[in-house]
């Protein structure tokens, strides 16, 4: 199957967005939805599944108006519907048919019912019909119900998008209710990362004698290089420190954690060492969120602290009803107390689904609680044939809880988590290294991380997050309304901007000379091996220059800023880049 088999128009938009040739998920299904065969499809994330859905419906929409004279009422009629998990990938899925449609925009209209418009405003959008409907499975569900969308006797397809994800959101009830509103006879495309037993309990519900494709595109099972460090808490702090601010690793990376204060005291943190960086988490606006990672995706940040809600709570489903029950009064009673701040959204993704690009590195500093988790989190790098890694901080059982003020409360479960992570890896023939740094090394920092820490209370992680809140709020407002009409004005807002009510101290930007390690290999291995090997540790190399303070503008071959690397995925990537 090539893209030139499709419409003029189609093939035409797909050569502008540089879609020159279908990767193997794409050249596998397209064949087979425009032959009208239910499909259930299992690919890597990043395999390009959303071309591969979109491209045939609008091939088959464009070829049943065509057949169709020009006064036909069924030529304004709704034909798909694209059900998705969360208002993020509903945004990029939209954004992506738009640019499909730049040559057929007035022949097939799209809308998108998943953001935060009320569904009473979103009736007037459905009075026109448009052939492709994307919506969460709540959203569509209620104008179903409502018979402001009706789509009986005109529906040609389904599309649930990242199904796995939906069930595990708590749409299945939703979902056996749309049925009900459906025909009889439609086309289904189930389009998945994993293949779970509430998968296969919605393909016996939805699909009739499927194609199943299960795809594993060999070029790419290599280009994830995964480490793990085992460590302390105080000392996760003072490694991303120093990653970060002696620029470890060049690119754009994003750095996960388990919940919203999480997230607010890892940015105060790296405020105090002027690390810009920005957050993503349920409580900004659904605008402003889309905005952040579409800055993020043209390199106008290069760190994002994201949390991971979602997963956080599926796994907190699987503990026991006697320990809910004992624990209900205490959180009650914690909750009342607690800062109001805007009400979360239970649509929030960011581990799965959302389209990031050119991604150097996955740092999960508060370790996923599930192995599910953990491979949606690590495929947001090593995408589209280019490498990538993940370093995790895995916390020993035996470290859990020494420092109360930056322990975090799923850090008891690091080790037993991971031991599942590893069965599931080995299972793809993938490895998670060990990786070990040289801490004594580093113990010249630890007095500026523990200082760092100390200033970032938990009333300036409060403080913080809800000035964050009320500016993205207004923001969200400036995005919806006056940038709509002036795209260029959107260069002029930022998302990584100070928050910082705790105190900064100035000398903390800087890092003097005599802080800097010694510059040494590991013993028993020459400078020619380090540089090509992968040593399993961080090293310095040999020979450092003897004044950093001279001449810290040009770049030497020696210095530690650009040698000390974290792994042999970024040395490769230069050499590449040398050559």
């Amino acid at each position: 199957m090539e893209f030139k088999d499709l419409d003029p128009r189609l093939s035409r938009a797909l050569s502008k967005l540089n879609f020159h040739k279908p990767t193997l998920i794409q050249a596998k299904a397209i064949p087979l939805a425009l032959a009208g065969k239910d499909i259930l499809a299992r690919a890597r994330t990043g395999s390009g599944k959303t071309a591969a859905y979109c491209l045939p419906i609008v091939q088959k929409i464009l070829v049943n108006k065509e057949a169709l004279p020009e006064s036909s009422s069924e030529r304004i009629t709704t034909r798909s519907i694209i059900l998705v998990p969360t208002r993020e990938l509903a945004v990029q899925i939209t954004k992506f048919l738009s640019d499909l449609l730049i040559y057929c925009s007035k022949d097939v209209k799209v809308a998108n019912l998943a953001g935060n418009i009320p569904v009473q405003l979103q009736k007037s959008i459905l009075l026109e019909k448009p052939d492709i409907i994307v919506a969460t499975p709540s959203r569509a569900l209620a104008h179903l119900e409502s018979q402001s969308l009706i789509v009986y006797n005109s529906l040609e397809s389904l599309v649930i998008d990242e199904a796995d994800l939906i069930l595990s959101y708590g749409y299945e009830e939703d979902l056996q209710k749309i049925l009900t509103y459906l025909p009889k006879i439609f086309q289904s495309l189930l389009m998945s990362a994993t293949l779970t037993k509430d998968v296969e309990n919605l393909k016996q519900l939805l699909l009739r004698n499927p194609a199943i494709l299960t795809l594993h595109e060999e070029k790419e099972d290599n280009l994830l290089t995964q480490y793990a460090v085992r460590c302390s808490e105080m000392d996760k702090f003072l490694l991303i420190y120093v990653i970060l601010k002696l620029r470890l690793i060049h690119g754009k990376c994003i750095i996960f954690v388990n919940d919203i204060d999480r997230c607010y005291r890892l940015k105060l943190f790296l405020e105090q060492f002027s690390i810009k960086s920005c957050v993503l988490n349920s409580e900004l606006p659904l605008n402003s969120r889309y905005h952040i990672v579409q800055e993020f995706n043209k390199g106008v940040y290069d760190y994002i602290i994201a949390t991971d809600e979602g997963d956080f709570k599926n796994s907190e489903s699987n503990v026991d009803e006697e320990v809910q029950t004992s624990k209900k009064s205490t959180s009650e009673n914690k909750s009342k107390k607690k800062l109001r701040l805007q009400k979360k959204d239970k649509e929030y993704g960011v581990s799965r689904g959302v389209d990031f690009i050119n991604v150097a590195a996955v740092i999960n500093f508060d370790f996923p609680t599930s192995a599910k988790s953990y491979t949606h989190r690590v495929g947001r790098t090593a995408r589209a044939n280019q490498r990538g890694m993940s370093l995790s901080f895995v916390v020993p059982k035996e470290l859990v809880g020494q420092n109360k003020n930056v322990t975090c409360s799923t850090a008891k479960q690091d080790e037993k988590i991971y031991s599942r992570v590893e069965k599931k890896q080995s299972l793809t023939n993938s490895v998670i290294k060990p990786y070990s740094f040289e801490m004594k090394q580093l113990e010249g920092f630890r007095y500026r991380v523990e200082d760092a820490l100390r200033a970032v209370t938990r009333i300036a992680v409060k403080e913080a997050r809800l000035k964050d809140v009320k500016s993205e709020i207004l923001n969200s407002e400036k995005l919806k309304a006056h940038f709509e009409d002036n795209p260029n004005d959107l260069k002029i807002l930022r998302h990584d901007t100070t928050i910082h009510p705790a105190r900064v101290q100035q000398h903390m930007k800087h890092i003097p000379s005599y802080l800097m390690p010694k510059i040494a290999p590991p013993s028993g291995v020459s400078s020619t091996q380090e540089d090509n090997e992968d040593l399993g540790s961080i090293p310095f190399r040999k020979n450092p220059p003897k004044r950093l303070s001279k001449n810290r503008h040009k770049k030497r071959k020696n210095d530690p800023l650009k040698t000390f690397r974290i792994s042999d995925t970024f040395s490769t990537n230069k050499r590449q880049r040398k050559k």
